[in-house]
């Protein structure tokens, strides 16, 4: 099977191609990698718990030179650097242990992208062959790649030979579609990068990619969830009168939404049985990769128990949860929601976007950090990551703001910004918003009951407020009453609003005149 790899430069190795879910739980207790919990999964550690934005670069070259968007998570290499790595890994590699998953990325084949992943752990293949979508026994006979992933953990480079930051690097070349990963166990750089790879071609072909869940009702009514961690993402779309598109990761096509993945990948620190059971019920099943969560001493894993991390994570295959959209794809979208946990108390629960301000809060990106979140964060901090999924995203935001525009106005979607965050103060002084109202709120806009509704405008961020929805008291609606301190209000909402507007000033030169002109108001 070594000449499976001949094309990438390793001409002897052990390969094990396409091995199942038995053969890869043998070869990864076999090698050290990790145990079987005594409830079914495979339970691992890593040498890094998350991402290593840092080290993950981009070769510049004439396909993306004047194509990305260069400065922070966008890094660029020069090819010499790319190859010589390249080099470096594949002398390491003759005659190791490797083994090989081809999957797709996207549940649409017109779309979609052939991957090879090359790993030198047993886990990760497994994790592959969960989180991506396994190609039927007929497209496996004539499987071509159109991108290879290289992933050696135990590969660490020289940063100053080889012209990187640390010892990690993931590195990304669209000329010779391939990843390059080395120095981290973290299972998530396989398809973060992927995702990655997806963000910059699919555009050019007119596709909206999404770092969103999605699901679909009754009516076949398809909605979107952009937010980013905290904000109740997975929570909420993952509701049980619809059916489940996907978590993470999505395309929106002239036809519809397709799922980037064949699987979720699922933070489960401090999961509880009730609130989530679907997703509970993974970490108790055969199949499923649990990256850093620890077993109790009856090898049970114990989700409560952060002292690995607290990005304990769960890979399993979507048909693992009972309520899906066969196919995981859906219609064009009839509401996108825009989920934001603002811990200054200033958002209200629920509010209806324009099309400038849709795309400058997609841009923007907000959520907010709360006191004990990370060291020396006392009050409440604002964090924004552009487009909700600023690592991934290797174009300028206003490409993708545009299109996103462009998709919205052609569907005629509605758009709504939901804070799932404080009301009455902020933390500390106010309360978290109810996810009974939360729900009810969703389920109004979903459902249509928002439709003929009469609206108010807020001063400060100009966003349109619902007078009455059914369900939800008058007074949590609109902020500004929610508080009892009006100029405490006033005061705190300007100071957001400043936040908001400094952030977006790197944006400006990339994004048209009437969405600069939807910012907040600070005066």
């Amino acid at each position: 099977m070594s000449q499976l790899l001949q094309d990438i430069g390793i001409q002897d190795a052990t390969v094990h191609h396409n091995p199942g879910v038995d053969e890869l739980y043998a070869a990864a207790v076999r090698l050290g990698e990790g145990v079987q919990a005594a409830t079914g999964p495979l339970t691992v550690r890593t040498n890094k718990t998350g991402r290593s934005p840092k080290d993950r670069f981009i070769v510049e070259d004439s396909a993306t030179k004047d194509q990305v968007w260069w400065g922070g998570f966008n890094t660029p290499v020069a090819p010499e650097v790319f190859d010589g790595l390249l080099k470096k890994m594949t002398e390491y590699a003759q005659g190791r242990e490797l083994f090989v998953q081809d999957v797709f990325a996207g549940t649409d084949p017109e779309y979609r992208i052939a991957v090879r992943a090359v790993t030198e752990m047993a886990y990760h293949s497994l994790f592959v062959r969960n989180m991506f979508v396994r190609p039927s026994p007929e497209e496996l006979e004539d499987f071509k790649p159109d991108w290879t992933i290289l992933n050696i953990p135990s590969f660490k480079a020289d940063p100053e030979a080889d012209h990187v930051r640390s010892d990690t690097f993931i590195i990304v070349n669209f000329t010779k579609r391939m990843i390059l990963a080395g120095g981290t166990q973290y299972a998530g750089e396989n398809k973060k990068g992927i995702f990655g790879v997806l963000n910059f071609l699919l555009p050019e072909r007119g596709v909206m990619p999404m770092h969103c869940s999605a699901n679909v009702g009754e009516d076949g009514d398809t909605a979107l969830f952009f937010g980013l961690s905290g904000t109740g993402k997975t929570t909420l779309s993952a509701d049980p009168s619809r059916k489940l598109i996907g978590d993470d990761e999505h395309g929106w096509t002239d036809k519809g939404i397709f799922n980037f993945e064949g699987g979720c990948y699922a933070k489960v620190i401090n999961l509880n049985a009730e609130a989530e059971p679907a997703i509970y019920q993974t970490t108790r099943n055969y199949g499923t990769v649990l990256e850093n969560v620890v077993l109790d001493s009856e090898g049970v894993p114990d989700l409560n128990d952060g002292s690995l991390t607290e990005n304990t994570r769960s890979a399993y295959p979507i048909e693992q949860i009972p309520n899906i959209q066969p196919g995981s794809v859906g219609g064009i979208p009839k509401n996108v929601v825009f989920l934001t946990a603002d811990a200054f108390g200033v958002l209200p629960p629920i509010s209806k976007l324009s099309p400038e301000q849709t795309m400058y809060q997609f841009i923007s990106g907000f959520t907010a950090k709360i006191p004990g979140t990370e060291q020396g964060v006392t009050e409440p901090s604002p964090t924004f990551s552009t487009c909700f999924g600023a690592p991934f995203m290797p174009r300028h935001p206003g490409e993708y703001a545009r299109l996103l525009a462009q998709k919205v106005q052609e569907s005629g979607a509605d758009v709504w910004l939901v804070n799932t965050g404080w009301t009455g103060g902020k933390y500390g002084e106010g309360k978290r918003m109810s996810i009974a109202h939360t729900r009810a709120l969703l389920n109004a806009a979903l459902s249509g009951q928002l439709d003929g509704a009469e609206f108010v405008t807020e001063p400060f961020f100009g966003l349109s407020i619902p007078r009455e929805v059914p369900g939800v008291p008058a007074e949590v609606l609109n902020p500004r009453d929610a508080w009892a301190d009006k100029a405490a209000y006033d005061e705190t909402a300007r100071k957001l609003a400043g936040m908001f507007r400094e952030n977006f000033k790197r944006f400006e030169g990339g994004v048209d005149k009437a969405v600069t002109d939807s910012m907040p108001d600070h005066s």
